[in-house]
C-alpha cells in the first residue's frame, strides 16, 4: 500500500508542476523596445520647419533660411500642453521634406545654422528633448528620407549622408524611444535650384535593412522604428487616427508586383487589420494631426479636434491594440495656438475622468478552468492593474468563460479587455454577456484583443453580472477587465477666428456635365468623376472671394485625386491671369478638404481650376467650394 501511494505521488508531481508552468509563447513575439512602446499608447509628433513660415503643408525645399525666425519659441509651453493631455512622449521633425534641418547638422548647410534665430547658433531638436524630459515625456525623432533642397539627392552621395545624419540623431540627444521614417520618397523638388522631378529606386536606394535601420539599433537597440511597414510599428493606412476594427499586431510586409516591401513602395491593403499570424510582431501605428492640415495655417484655429473628436480616435487606436500619435502644429511665433492647447487640456481631463475608476474592482470572478487550479494563474489577476499578471485555461481548453459578478449594479460604456502580449496575441475573439431577466443577453464582442481594446458600447447599460466568453486557438491570457463610463465634455474654443464662409449656390454658377453634378450637390460622400478636362473648371462670379476649397472623393479609393493644381481668373472667359500654381500636398495619405486662400479679395467674373496632375488618369471631386469673408 505505501509502494503504491508513492508511486501516485511520483507521478502526481510532474502533471501538477507542468500545470504551474506558463503556456507557451503563441506567435511573432513583441520585442523589449515594443513592449515599452505598448505602454505608452499615446504620443506627439511636432511639426515645425520653414514650411510653417509659408503657409504650406508640404516645403519645396526653397524657402529662404531667413524665414525661420520665431519671435516666441517655447518648446516648454509644447511639451506641457502635451502632457496636460496624458502624452507619454514628444517626436521631433527634426527634418521634414523641405530638407531644413533643425539641429546644427554637420551635413547641409540648409539647417538652423543659417537661420537668424538664436544667431545661427540654436538647436531646436535639443529644446524639444529639454522640455519633454522636463515634463515627464520620452522623446523621439522624425528623419525624412526624402529631400527637397538637397542638391545630391538620388544619387548615392545624399544616401550617405542621410545616414550620417540619422548617426547624428541617433548619438546627441539622449534615448529616444521611437526614430520616425515617413514613406514620401522622390518627386518634384528645388534640389539646389534645379527645380526638377527626381524618382529613386526606393528598393535599393536607401539601403535600409543593409546599412540604415543598423544605425539605430547599434545606438538606440530599445528605440522602435516606425516606417509605413515596419520594422516595428507601421503604418495603419490612413491619416484619421483610426485602426480597423480587427487590427492584429502581427503583420507580414508585403511588396507591389513581385518587389521586396519596402518604406513608401508596399501593399497597404491589409495596414489597418495586420494579419492573423503574421510573421513579425508589427502592430499599428495611428498617426493624426490634431488640425486638417500636419502644419499650422491659420485658417484652421476653428478646425481643431475637440476633446470629444480626440476621445473617439483614442477609442479607435489605443482602443484597437494601436498606438495614437497626434499631431502638433506650433504657430510661426513658436507657440501653439489656444484652441490647441484647450483641446489638448479637455481631452486630458476627459481621458482622466472615464478611466479614474474600474467600475469592476471587487468584483467575485468564476472561471470554467483555471490553469493547474493555480493562484498563479487566478482570475483576481484580471482586476490588479498589471499588464503581465494574467488568467490562463489549461492547455485543452482553449474557450474558458468567466462569470462576473460586481459588487453592485453599475451603469457602464465601454469595457476594456487586455492580454499578456509577452506570450503572443492569443485571442480570436470575445463575447461578453449580461444576466438580465433570468437569462443571458449578448451586449458586445470583439476581435485581436491584443495590447489593449476598448470596446464602446452603443449607449450606458445597467447590470451587475456578466459572462466573458474567450475564443483562441490555443489557451488564452487574459490580463485585463474593466468597466468605465465615459465622462461628459463641456467644450467650446478659446477664440474665434474671422471666419469665411461657403458661397452658396445662388451666389455664383457654373457650366458642368453630367459625370460632374455631384461636385456641386453638398453631399461629400458622392463625387463627380471625368476623364478629360482641357478647359478644367470655370465658376461665373457674383462679388469678390478670398478662397477656393476642394474635397477628394472620400471612398477611400485615390483614383482621380488631384496632386497640383492651377487657379486663373478672368474677365471675358478669354484671356487669363494666373492665380496660384500649387500642389495638394499629402492629399493621398490625407485627403481632407484642401483650401486654398489668395492674399487679397479678389474682384473677377470668372475664376478657372485646372487640376494639373492627379492620380490616375482622370479627376474626381467630392465638392468643389468658393469662399468669401463672412
Amino acid at each position: 500500500m505505501k509502494k503504491f501511494r508513492l508511486l501516485n505521488y511520483l507521478l502526481f508531481i510532474p502533471f501538477f508542476g507542468c500545470a504551474q508552468q506558463e503556456p507557451k509563447p503563441y506567435g511573432a513575439l513583441p520585442s523589449e523596445g515594443q513592449l515599452r512602446w505598448h505602454e505608452m499608447e499615446t504620443y506627439c509628433l511636432i511639426h515645425y520647419t520653414p514650411t510653417t513660415f509659408q503657409d504650406k503643408e508640404w516645403g519645396f525645399g526653397d524657402a529662404d533660411p531667413s524665414l525661420f525666425n520665431p519671435s516666441n519659441f517655447d518648446a516648454d509651453q509644447i511639451a506641457k500642453a502635451a502632457a496636460s493631455a496624458g502624452f507619454k512622449g514628444l517626436i521631433s521633425v527634426a527634418k521634414h521634406h523641405d530638407g531644413f534641418c533643425l539641429w546644427p547638422t554637420a551635413t547641409t548647410d540648409y539647417s538652423i545654422k543659417q537661420a537668424p534665430w538664436k544667431n545661427g547658433k540654436g538647436d531646436m531638436v535639443r529644446e524639444f528633448m529639454l522640455a519633454s524630459h522636463e515634463h515627464g515625456l520620452q522623446f523621439g525623432v522624425y528623419l525624412s528620407a526624402w529631400d527637397r533642397n538637397d542638391t545630391r539627392y538620388g544619387t548615392p552621395a545624399y544616401a550617405d549622408a542621410y545616414r550620417t545624419q540619422l548617426t547624428e540623431l541617433m548619438t546627441n540627444y539622449g534615448e529616444l524611444f521611437t526614430s520616425w521614417h515617413d514613406g514620401a520618397n522622390g518627386g518634384d523638388g528645388y534640389y539646389g535650384g534645379k527645380n526638377e522631378k527626381r524618382i529613386i529606386n526606393r528598393t535599393t536606394y536607401y539601403e535600409w535593412e543593409e546599412r540604415t535601420w543598423p544605425i539605430i539599433r547599434k545606438h538606440q537597440p530599445l528605440a522602435v522604428i516606425f516606417s509605413d511597414i515596419g520594422p516595428d510599428m507601421r503604418w495603419v493606412g490612413n491619416e484619421h487616427g483610426f485602426a480597423g476594427e480587427t487590427s492584429w499586431a502581427t503583420f507580414t510586409p508585403t511588396g507591389v508586383d513581385g518587389r521586396p516591401p519596402v518604406p513608401g513602395d508596399s501593399e497597404y491593403s491589409k495596414s489597418p487589420t495586420g494579419d492573423r499570424n503574421g510573421k513579425y510582431w508589427i502592430p499599428a501605428e495611428c498617426d493624426v494631426p490634431q488640425r486638417p492640415g500636419w502644419f499650422y495655417h491659420k485658417n484652421q484655429d476653428d478646425k481643431v479636434k475637440t476633446p470629444d473628436q480626440l476621445f473617439e480616435i483614442y477609442l479607435k487606436s489605443v482602443g484597437r491594440g494601436a498606438a495614437m500619435n497626434l499631431g502638433l502644429a506650433p504657430m510661426p511665433e513658436g507657440v501653439l495656438h489656444p484652441n490647441d492647447v484647450k483641446s489638448l487640456d479637455g481631452f486630458g481631463k476627459k481621458v482622466a475622468a472615464t478611466f479614474a475608476t474600474n467600475l469592476a474592482q471587487g468584483a467575485k470572478i468564476e472561471a470554467s478552468n483555471i490553469r493547474g487550479n493555480s493562484n498563479k494563474f487566478a482570475t483576481a489577476l484580471i482586476l490588479d492593474d498589471d499588464r503581465y499578471s494574467y488568467y490562463a485555461s489549461d492547455d485543452e481548453v482553449v474557450n474558458p468563460t468567466l462569470e462576473i459578478t460586481l459588487t453592485n449594479e453599475q451603469e457602464f460604456d465601454i469595457i476594456r479587455l487586455r492580454e499578456n502580449i509577452k506570450l503572443g496575441q492569443r485571442l480570436d475573439s470575445v463575447r461578453i454577456d449580461m444576466w438580465e431577466g433570468g437569462q443571458w443577453k449578448h451586449i458586445a464582442s470583439a476581435t485581436s484583443i491584443g495590447a489593449s481594446r476598448l470596446i464602446k458600447l452603443q449607449q450606458p447599460i445597467q447590470a451587475k453580472k456578466l459572462k466573458v466568453s474567450l475564443y483562441a486557438p490555443v489557451a488564452p491570457t487574459l490580463s485585463d477587465f474593466g468597466l468605465f463610463k465615459e465622462a461628459a465634455s463641456n467644450f467650446s474654443f478659446a477664440t474665434q477666428s474671422n471666419s469665411l464662409v461657403k458661397l452658396k449656390a445662388n451666389e455664383y454658377s457654373v457650366e458642368t456635365t453630367p459625370n460632374m453634378k455631384k461636385a456641386y450637390d453638398n453631399d461629400p460622400n458622392t463625387f463627380g468623376a471625368i476623364a478629360e478636362y482641357p478647359n478644367g473648371f470655370i465658376f461665373t462670379l457674383r462679388g469678390p472671394i478670398r478662397g477656393f476649397t476642394y474635397l477628394p472623393r472620400q471612398d477611400g479609393n485615390k483614383e482621380g485625386i488631384a496632386t497640383k493644381y492651377n487657379i486663373a481668373i478672368s474677365n471675358d472667359n478669354k484671356r487669363w491671369k494666373k492665380l496660384v500654381d500649387g500642389e495638394f500636398s499629402n492629399v493621398s495619405a490625407n485627403p481632407v478638404e484642401q483650401t486654398v486662400l489668395f492674399n487679397e479679395a479678389v474682384q473677377a467674373k470668372y475664376i478657372r481650376f485646372v487640376p494639373k496632375e492627379t492620380i490616375g488618369k482622370s479627376f474626381t471631386v467630392a465638392e468643389f467650394g468658393l469662399l468669401r469673408d463672412e
